[in-house]
């Protein structure tokens, strides 16, 4: 008998789209055959393979659905992943007889099906398929199903990306970053890294009062000597739950790299943190691209004037064609009210972009100049500086979390409860 790895999981009688906050992890690099029917799984199984998710997989797709696959395995060896197309029941299972006399052991299989059937599925577990869906599929479908048979299930919150990045130079993408890094750290409890990739001129390390010797150059210089261990000597503690990975902010040597290259360290990050903010700097190449296009939720940081209005606008849109199967970027405007400055009202950004900002950030030169001098957050400097609130709304909009963790109790707190039950 063929050794599928099998999965388990509950039935489900209707596909349902995702919630905005469903969290997939990315699928490492894997070789996936789909075996289609129908053009319409075809179709959802082509624009799969182009979601970010999937960006690492090979895929292939061919019509002809077992009997093709049962025939093409029969002198050529099996892939990672063999996604199948059936409309019967008793074709489906003596053909995935077949199959197993012509499937290399370790092949996963994932039939997408019909008939709603919960004998259907036990027969098919046994046989060691690694998950069931019922058609009609869509890509996210197709997505969810191939990237869970390589993430536990009790690990899928662990590893999201946020991207923090500004539409324009100067307009305080970093310091929205770091500060709203802080607020996911210490309002939310949660363990999170932030990386600096602006590695000749980033400012996080000064922002956090840290001058690490490591960083993250030493990890995209270094690709084969990045894993778990390398990486956290690598960072720098700034508080319990907050850790930084710095750039050297030193201009030694130039900082070209290509389009992969910060892969490894993101892989890396993804399996041992559960927040990743990356900072990344306003430039446009192949990398940046492509840190953005890959990170599981992407600020755009604007002022509110022309050129962060065109820039935002281009961004977005480019986004959420990369992306048609996640939430479309955030944006917050920020230096909003700079004295005798012109400009561009929220409710033209809102129009022209059609989304609101998340929040607009006042211009507070100040307390901002003082925190950026001293290298502390805005919640060190005063913590009740109204800033605080739209950092923290940020980032459980980001982190997708909507509590904070719980404040003390104090000796008040029996008779406040009372009260409230009351």
């Amino acid at each position: 008998m063929i050794s599928y790895a099998r999965q388990t999981h509950e039935e489900q009688p209707d596909a349902a789209p995702p919630p905005v906050e469903e969290h997939i992890a990315p699928a490492p690099r894997v070789s996936v055959q789909a075996f289609c029917e129908t053009v319409e799984t075809a179709a959802a199984v082509q624009s799969a393979g182009e979601d970010r998710r999937l960006g690492k997989a090979h895929l292939k797709i061919q019509m002809g659905g077992m009997a093709a696959a049962i025939e093409a395995y029969r002198s050529a060896p099996t892939p990672n992943v063999i996604v199948l197309e059936s409309d019967g029941r008793n074709d489906l299972l003596s053909g995935l007889d077949q199959l197993a006399t012509v499937c290399d052991a370790g092949t996963r299989v994932v039939v997408i099906g019909r008939i709603n059937d919960v004998m259907l599925y036990r027969e098919l577990v046994r046989r060691g398929v690694s998950d069931y869906v019922l058609a009609p599929v869509g890509a996210i479908d197709v997505v969810r199903s191939i990237c869970n048979l390589f993430s536990a299930p009790e690990a899928k919150a662990v590893g999201r990306i946020i991207a923090v990045v500004g539409a324009k130079g100067g307009v305080g993408a970093s310091t929205i970053s770091h500060n709203v890094a802080w607020a996911i750290a210490r309002d939310l409890a949660m363990d999170a890294v932030v990386a600096d990739l602006d590695l000749a001129f980033g400012t996080a390390g000064l922002d956090y009062n840290q001058d690490p010797p490591q960083g993250i150059a030493d990890a995209v210089f270094s690709p084969d000597r990045v894993d778990t261990a390398f990486v956290d000597r690598l960072l720098s503690k700034c508080t319990d739950h907050l850790s930084l990975l710095a750039a050297p902010a030193t201009l030694d040597r130039v900082y070209d790299f290509g389009t992969d290259a910060f892969d490894a360290v993101f892989d890396t990050l993804r399996s041992t943190m559960p927040c990743i903010v990356l900072d990344i700097p306003h430039q446009w190449s192949g990398w940046t691209k492509r840190a953005l296009i890959g990170a599981d939720d992407i600020l755009i940081v604007a002022a509110p004037d022309l050129a962060n209005l065109r820039n935002a606008k281009n961004l977005f849109d480019l986004l959420k064609a990369a992306r048609p199967n996640d939430r479309p970027p955030l944006y917050c405007l920020n230096q909003v009210g700079v004295p005798k400055r012109p400009e561009i009202a929220a409710t033209e950004f809102a129009k022209a972009i059609e989304s609101q900002p998340i929040v607009s950030i006042p211009f507070e030169p100040q307390i901002f100049g003082s925190a950026a001098n001293n290298g502390q957050m805005i919640a060190e400097i005063s913590a009740n500086h109204k800033s605080i609130e739209m950092f923290l709304q940020i980032a459980q909009r980001l982190t997708g979390r909507s509590e904070t963790k719980k404040q003390k109790s104090s000796l008040l707190s029996p008779l406040i409860d009372k009260l409230r039950g009351k």
